[in-house]
């Protein structure tokens, strides 16, 4: 566990350790894998894989599904640092230690944040095996990792939110799907903290906030990619219709069964964004 007053001493011990881990290797992107989209590293050629648990003050991913490494390598010529699978609040992890390999991307040299995830869909337009680019988010997990002395040290706590999701990055992806053909909508999404699903009745309340998507991570990422200075893009696969909309009624099960399905889909449209050339410069820290 990581405490305020250790966490950049802390952030300096596992950089070291992960930079010798990859032998020279410079990360321009980071990649985290969601649920059920973890195989797509497979794809990463040249890997190289340090599992969570090896790197120092980091957790271990207990969510089913979620491999819990980072895995190091190529993808259409691209360094690539990707996190195979997460760490989610519900698994009893503080903000910053959810932020933290975020935070441990950016000190490599991560430039540009690809945030994934599995979500529910509360836009009744939208349908299973669609996929979502974030427009915007709703942080509702009472949380924050900036909250500390440590994060101001780093950098300023007082970040700007407007552009958290990088407009130039969106319209690369919903432009490769339209060429690729595969529904990819442009929404917001709603973070929360779980593990239970929603009620019908929040799923209502959700909807009138103006969310489009709901699930249990990216938000505490996405603070902590901005707050080092990443460009972030964030595309969700709606692996379920939220609760009570058509009948539903979510399982964790739904959400593997689906993801296993967009798989091929999924890795097509990843690599296409990583080759790019929207990816190829360093954004500039906002604060």
């Amino acid at each position: 566990m990581i405490n305020d007053n250790a966490l950049i001493e802390s952030l300096e011990e596992a950089r070291t350790f992960l930079g010798e881990r990859l032998e020279g290797f410079q990360p321009e992107v980071g990649l985290i894998l969601g649920s059920g989209l973890g195989p797509f590293a497979d794809c990463i050629e040249c890997a190289v894989r340090v599992p969570f648990a090896a790197v120092p003050h980091m957790g271990t991913a207990s969510a089913a599904g979620h491999v819990g490494q980072f895995v190091a390598g190529y993808v259409a010529g691209r360094r690539v640092l990707a996190m195979q699978g997460r760490l989610h609040g519900y698994e009893g992890f503080s903000a910053q230690e959810v932020a933290f390999p975020v935070w441990l991307m950016g000190a490599l040299g991560v430039h540009t944040l690809i945030t994934t995830n599995a979500a529910g869909a509360i836009n009744c337009d939208y349908g299973v095996g669609d996929f979502c680019a974030m427009r915007d988010h709703i942080n509702l997990t009472g949380r924050n990792p900036l909250c500390g002395k440590a994060p101001d040290e780093m950098a300023p706590r007082f970040l700007p939110m407007l552009d958290a999701y990088d407009s130039a990055l969106r319209e690369r992806i919903l432009s490769i799907a339209a060429d690729l053909g595969i529904t990819v909508r442009e929404g917001v999404y709603l973070g929360l903290l779980g593990p239970s699903f929603e009620t019908p009745a929040e799923i209502r309340a959700f909807r009138a906030l103006g969310a489009d998507t709901v699930a249990m991570s990216v938000c505490e990422e996405v603070i902590a990619a901005r707050h080092c200075g990443m460009r972030v893009a964030g595309l969700s696969l709606v692996s379920n219709m939220a609760c009570g909309i058509e009948g539903a009624n979510p399982s964790d099960d739904e959400v593997h069964e689906v993801a296993a399905t967009r798989l091929e889909d999924f890795s097509t449209l990843i690599t296409r964004l990583l080759a790019d050339e929207a990816l190829n410069d360093a954004y500039p820290a906002s604060a």
